[in-house]
């Protein structure tokens, strides 16, 4: 192993040399988890198999790549200068198997997807279903995740598609196109003291406590935006992103909140709010420098035939 002067410099990185790509897998697993044990169970081998590849690839570049101060692991600067090749080979190499694969003309092969938690359970299921029927030899990569999140994995080619809540400021780099217009009604619980108020204004609801999803999230900047252009304050008591939570804690009174259409059953009532209109759009997304596989190219069109809006 490389004396501790050699860890703060990237040596130069010959693509000639042996490389093996799962050494560099494992390598980006555990600069991404800060784990070894979370890269084990995410690559699905042993905690020991992982420190090994970690050891071969420090090994060939005379260098260490992290540094290990009790339970932590952090990236040394050599690490850190690996990592954007690391992912950029990886990606590579996962770009020529799929031309390979597409040249074919087969829908085939792996596809990975973002989905946010929402989308998961009340949208994609039976287009999922139906999509699996028909190109059996498609292998779904399905991480449930943060549409935020599900953006930045798709801006660093770590996934193909997100299937999520849009970006309402349309600043995103990202190729995004809308599938399901999704209504989004204030809701409380049937004995909540605003289910007997008629003519609610967004200023009566100010009044009340909410329990909203994080104002950093695309649904929340959509509330937090509305609120502001009233110029009004939000009482929130509590805050999580998962929306199924969130209808438990209204339907016990613990608050009013936002929640879409799809949502409303007989466990929470849906008030009517003056000169209050939201909405969002969900959607996929997918990285506009990188042509898609023939299998997300498939299922790109099954989202739309399942969605609100038609293509021009």
């Amino acid at each position: 192993m490389g004396s501790s002067d050699k860890s703060s410099a990237m040596p130069p990185f010959n693509c000639g040399d042996h490389m093996d790509t799962q050494n560099l897998q494992a390598f980006v697993k555990v600069a991404e988890s800060r784990s070894f044990s979370e890269a084990a169970e995410s690559l699905h081998i042993t905690q020991p198999a992982v420190s090994k590849r970690i050891a071969t690839l420090e090994g060939q570049l005379d260098t260490r790549l992290f540094d290990r101060i009790s339970r932590t692991v952090q990236l040394t600067e050599a690490g850190a200068a690996l990592l954007p090749r690391a992912e950029h080979i990886l990606q590579a190499v996962r770009d020529a198997k799929r031309s390979i694969d597409d040249l074919q003309g087969d829908i085939a092969g792996n596809l990975s997807i973002g989905i946010s938690h929402h989308i998961g359970l009340h949208r994609l299921p039976p287009v999922l279903q139906a999509f699996s029927l028909r190109f059996p030899k498609v292998h779904f990569d399905i991480d449930f995740m943060d549409s935020e999140e599900a953006y930045e994995q798709v801006t660093h080619g770590r996934i193909e598609l997100g299937v999520v809540t849009l970006d309402p400021t349309g600043n995103s780099p990202l190729t995004s196109k809308p599938i399901w217009h999704d209504q989004l009604v204030v809701t409380v619980a049937r004995g909540h003291p605003l289910a007997d108020i008629s003519n609610i204004s967004p200023a009566t609801l100010s009044q009340y406590r909410a329990i909203l999803p994080g104002l950093n999230t695309y649904t929340g900047q959509i509330i937090k935006a509305l609120f502001q252009q009233h110029q009004l304050t939000l009482d929130i008591s509590m805050s999580t992103n998962y929306l199924e939570t969130i209808k438990m804690m209204v339907s016990i009174g613990l608050g009013w909140s936002v929640l879409p259409h799809t949502m409303i059953d007989s466990t929470i009532k849906a008030l009517e709010i003056d000169n209050l209109q939201l909405d969002r759009t969900l959607g996929y997304v997918h990285h506009h420098k990188r042509s898609l596989s023939n299998a997300a190219t498939a299922f790109v069109a099954a989202l739309q035939a399942e969605g609100d809006f038609s293509e021009a």
